[in-house]
């Protein structure tokens, strides 16, 4: 069996571009030549600056042939009828088979499709990916017609096996396949032949070019590692980096240079921001100190000079552009250093939604909720109530407009230097925490308020205007907020309900857009009062509004309807990211739909602790048969109920029970029912599921020995009662209807 070589040789290709491309180019070449019977046994893809190469082994020499049986129409069906199944089919009349159904005479078709060779199949798919080939953005050039990220230059694209090497025939926009490529722009020797893929990456090192990505990468890290050990230095890690730069070069080579001593007082996520976006360095920091001192730069080519000039070079536009960044950080130091005050005042004018107002708006609305969240998090109220309002601080300094991703954690130092304490300094930049599943969760008491306030603006601010996620589209990053909540309620143990936030914030999103309306904005200000005053949930939103139907009926009979339901319905979006969350951590999907049926469900720690505990309960046997239990009197009973019209949920009565198992079920009840209520009301589930399971033994006595639906009535009565009392115990934990098994 032949092996596959194609090489796409460019100009040179974006780094963040080359790993999708590789990646593309394989998915789209092997499934074309699956599709079109040409399989194989290994398939690689590699980028590199100015090239895209895929090798593949064990390729079949042809597609095998193929017979296909097709079913035609009618024997006797009109003739034009006929004559288009023949074209369709590639037969003659005579090479129709008649054939009886249960439908009568109908004409069959042989299809015989004799195998292509390798060649001309991988061909016809090269060119086909060539021309249709995904990229973010290409050009034409020239007077061809042909789109690539890069002028392509030539295409290498060959079949080999023991009896050597075959070029595949294949022109694309007069660009000819052959057996030649070149290797380093500036150190190789011009192009080459090669017979297949060893040859092909054996004669690229020899012309300075390292073929495979990670190869190059951890080059680049020993070399730079070793550099900073000989000096006592460490390289600051970055895996982003480090593939980047990886994809800049063919042959990298690794210099270090010095930083200016004008800059190193300079904090250094600045030094290591400014080197990374505008230069590609790497920063290098001395472990005793954690100063930034150095920087490494990955050279494309091998010098006499050993790299001194293209150091030197690097080192005169690094000094521009950390002056730049010297310049940004003194000045803001400087606004600081008063207090900030201009940045917040800057705030009032920066629209953070045209329908949720600006910045500042934004910035009152988390103050206040913050204060609400002290006591939750245990946080001293003056310390959130100052980090809640120098949260967004930074956003008008002029570092974090030239460097956006440093938000949040310059304000930490300017905070530090506004002369704030260390808790106010810490929130500015945690309360942006946690940005993703894997990312660290806060612990400390105010920058948990912060965080908290600030997410549940956001998704309140979002609901209250009807701007919600749909399907795959979340703009606002909306899912990610609320797993941001459901992570810091959950890993710092807060127990808040929701419901009331939702509430209060809704309340002040309508404040700020009613703000017009005087008598509208005095009447939700009280509002507001009576809320936080009462720590109402979403059903006494309506209570409060009741007090204000004689000044504003139509304005309050709407709100009555509206905002209880947002609410509602911002829990429900909690709810479905919480599944997704628990699911992650294994715990099942009917085990969380039966506690979230369940009161308290806008309290997540205390839905999560109850649905762990259902599922240890469930993951034993006694949960599984005591479960079997509950579903056959629960049916018993719903189908009684349903039947008679009547709800059977009180005076069940040991006096009537005529079995001994009846009798031990009614003792086994008495005894575990005040247990498992005082561990429910401590919340102690794990204990209360416990004592349920002690309920399995004569529960099963009692179907195994009693007939429910007895002929007297008065004893049928009393043992659906008896069931109803089995029902209640266990709905108590759970709502086991929702449980599956």
């Amino acid at each position: 069996m032949p092996d596959l070589l194609i090489e796409l040789f460019s100009e040179e290709i974006p780094a963040r571009m080359q790993a999708r491309a590789a990646d593309d180019l394989k998915k789209r070449v092997t499934g074309g030549l699956v599709d079109a019977g040409l399989t194989y046994a290994h398939a690689e893809a590699l980028s590199m600056p100015r090239r895209l190469t895929l090798a593949l082994e064990g390729v079949l020499a042809q597609s095998p042939t193929v017979r296909e049986e097709r079913k035609g129409p009618k024997v006797g069906a009109p003739d034009k009828a006929i004559e288009g199944f023949l074209r369709g089919a590639g037969v003659a009349r005579d090479d129709l088979e008649e054939r009886e159904t249960p439908k009568g005479a109908v004409y069959f078709a042989q299809i015989t499709k004799p195998g292509r060779p390798a060649a001309e199949i991988v061909a016809e798919v090269l060119e086909d990916v060539v021309r249709t080939f995904p990229w973010p953005k290409s050009m034409r050039w020239g007077a061809g017609s042909l789109r690539w990220v890069r002028p392509l230059h030539s295409i290498l694209c060959l079949l080999s096996d023991e009896s050597g090497s075959e070029i595949v025939p294949l022109d694309i926009d007069g660009i000819v396949a052959g057996d030649t490529t070149q290797g380093h722009r500036f150190m190789g020797s011009g192009r080459f032949a090669v017979t297949g893929f060893e040859d092909y990456e054996t004669k690229l090192k020899r012309d300075h070019v390292i073929l495979n990505a990670q190869e190059r990468a951890e080059h680049i890290w020993n070399d730079a590692t070793n550099m900073a050990f000989a000096q006592g230095l460490e390289i600051v890690e970055d895996k982003g980096l480090l593939a980047e730069v990886a994809g800049l070069v063919e042959w990298p080579v690794v210099l270090m240079g010095d930083i200016a001593e004008d800059f190193l007082g300079l904090p250094p996520e600045v030094l290591q921001t400014s080197m990374k976006e505008h230069q590609k360095f790497f920063s290098v920091k001395n472990p005793k100190t954690g100063r930034i001192e150095k920087f490494v730069t990955v050279a494309n080519r091998e010098t006499a000079d050993n790299g001194a000039t293209i150091l030197a070079g690097n080192q005169k536009v690094l000094f521009a552009r950390l002056s730049d960044a010297k310049f940004f950080w003194e000045n803001d130091i400087r606004v600081a250093g008063t207090g900030a005050q201009a940045w917040l005042d800057s705030l009032n004018n920066v629209t953070f939604h045209n329908k949720l107002g600006s910045q500042g708006e934004r910035i009152a609305r988390m103050s206040a909720l913050a204060a609400e969240l002290a006591g939750v998090t245990g946080a001293d109220a003056a310390d959130v109530e100052a980090a809640a309002k120098f949260a967004k601080a930074d956003l008008s300094s002029e570092m974090v407009y030239e460097f956006p991703e440093l938000q949040g954690l310059m304000g930490r130092y300017y905070a530090a230097k506004a002369g704030l304490s260390d808790a106010v300094a810490a929130a500015a930049e945690e309360h942006y925490s946690p940005l993703g599943p894997s990312d660290d969760v806060p612990s400390a008491p105010v920058s948990v308020a912060v965080a908290l306030a600030d997410k549940l603006d956001i998704l309140t601010g979002f609901w209250a205007i009807d701007e919600k996620p749909t399907g795959s589209k979340d703009p606002f990053a909306l899912r990610r907020a609320a797993l941001g909540v459901i992570r810091l309620i959950l890993e710092n143990d807060l127990r808040m309900p929701l419901d009331r936030h939702f509430d209060a914030q809704l309340l002040r999103h309508e404040i700020a857009q009613n703000g017009d309306d005087e008598v509208s904005g005095v009447l939700m200000q009280d509002m507001m009062s009576e809320v936080a005053d009462h720590g109402v949930f979403g059903a006494a939103v309506r209570t409060v509004l009741d007090v204000f139907d004689g000044d504003l009926p139509e304005r309050i009979e709407e709100l009555k309807t509206r905002l209880p339901d947002t609410s509602s319905d911002l829990l429900s979006f909690f709810h479905d990211r919480l599944k997704v969350y628990l699911r992650d951590q294994g715990v099942r999907h009917d085990v969380i739909d039966a506690c979230i049926a369940m009161p308290g469900n806008d309290d997540l720690t205390l839905l999560v602790k109850r649905a762990r505990a259902l599922q240890d309960f469930m993951s034993m046997d006694d949960g599984e048969n005591l479960l079997q239990g509950f579903k056959r009197a629960n049916n018993i009973l719903s189908q009684a109920e349903e039947k008679d019209g009547v709800e059977y949920s009180f005076g069940a009565d040991v006096k009537f029970a005529e079995d001994n198992s009846e009798k031990a079920l009614f003792g086994a009840l008495d005894q575990a029912e005040g247990a498992i209520s005082s561990a429910i009301e401590a919340e102690d589930f794990a204990s209360a599921m416990g004592t349920m399971a002690s309920l399995r033994a004569p529960i099963d006595a009692f179907f195994e020995a009693v007939q429910v639906n007895s002929d007297n009535e008065v004893v049928r009565r009393n043992r659906l009662n008896l069931l109803s009392r089995v029902r209640a115990i266990c709905l108590s934990a759970a709502d086991m209807t929702r449980v599956e098994g």
